[in-house]
């Protein structure tokens, strides 16, 4: 198959580019920079330059491939709106371009809070804010499927972990070490889901090869780990500290880290196969390279 990756050079396309590859599958990759372009080129990519801006292009491109996973997304806080708004634009300029031809498209979110429980791929986020724009933008691409689309969305847990990792884990260890503290909020009960990134970029292969229409699936390997078990273990391997933390002390990680948003991937198992392999997110943070 002849597949269209965007955001194929970062975190989740990293892993997911030879996952497809080693199946068999040619990339066509999205790709801005000529650094990351060359990289790309490297392991047998071939590069399609541009960003999500060139709508033409992404439908051009689209229009001439068998299938496309859609991963780019500006994680730019500040300016979240924007991304949400351009992501839903990308999300119909691909549909647009595969429109009754049963091709696959694949779509990267996140996974929903459900206060109180525990969010299934059949619960769709709540309130207002970041995660209600992106959820918009996956039920949108699932309704692709009504328009001859085979759309599916893989949503992701707040950690995507593994070596490399620069996310909301990196970034907690960052500030654990400039305060000389491994802090969590509240009493830390509260529990982040996560995924090993080899096992999400398996799903989004299986997405790709074998979801069927209007699907939505969980990259979830740990339910939920407990924020105050991650403090605990950074604040071992730093050697410094564990205590609870004001919400204000972790910038915009604060609100992230105050609310419990476990979530479960039996629906997504039953549907394909998928079962997590890889390390959990505890015991990749003992392996050590998050501190290295």
């Amino acid at each position: 198959m002849r597949v269209l990756v965007t955001g194929a050079a970062g975190w989740i396309g990293s892993a997911l580019v030879p996952e497809l590859i080693g199946a068999g599958h040619h990339v066509v990759g999205l790709i801005r920079s000529n650094r990351s372009a060359a990289a790309a080129a490297e392991r047998g990519v071939e590069v399609l330059r541009g960003d999500l801006a060139d709508l033409d292009l992404l439908r051009e491109a689209a229009a001439g491939v068998d299938g496309v996973v859609h991963l780019a997304f500006g994680h730019d806080f500040s300016r979240f709106e924007e991304s949400a708004r351009e992501e839903g634009r990308v999300i119909e300029a691909l549909g647009a371009a595969l429109e009754g031809s049963d091709q696959p498209l694949v779509v990267a979110s996140g996974t929903p809070v459900v206060p109180g429980g525990v969010a299934t791929e059949r619960d769709r986020a709540q309130g207002e804010g970041f995660a209600v724009l992106r959820d918009a933008n996956a039920r949108a691409a699932v309704g692709l499927a009504e328009r001859g689309v085979r759309s599916s969305v893989v949503r992701l847990p707040r950690s995507v972990h593994g070596e490399g990792d620069r996310g909301f884990i990196s970034a907690l260890i960052g500030i654990a070490r400039d305060r000389g503290v491994s802090g969590y909020v509240g009493d830390g009960s509260q529990r982040w889901p996560a995924v090993h990134l080899r096992d999400a970029a398996r799903l989004f292969r299986l997405a790709l090869e074998q979801a069927p229409a209007g699907s939505v699936l969980h990259a979830v390997g740990d339910e939920g780990v407990p924020i105050r078990e991650i403090a605990e273990v950074i604040g071992r391997h730093l050697d410094v500290p564990v205590a609870a933390v004001p919400a204000e002390g972790f910038g915009f990680l604060g609100g992230l880290l105050g609310v419990d948003q476990p979530a479960s991937n039996a629906l997504t198992g039953e549907l394909l196969g998928w079962r997590p392999e890889g390390p959990g997110l505890v015991e990749d943070l003992d392996a050590g390279h998050y501190f290295a």
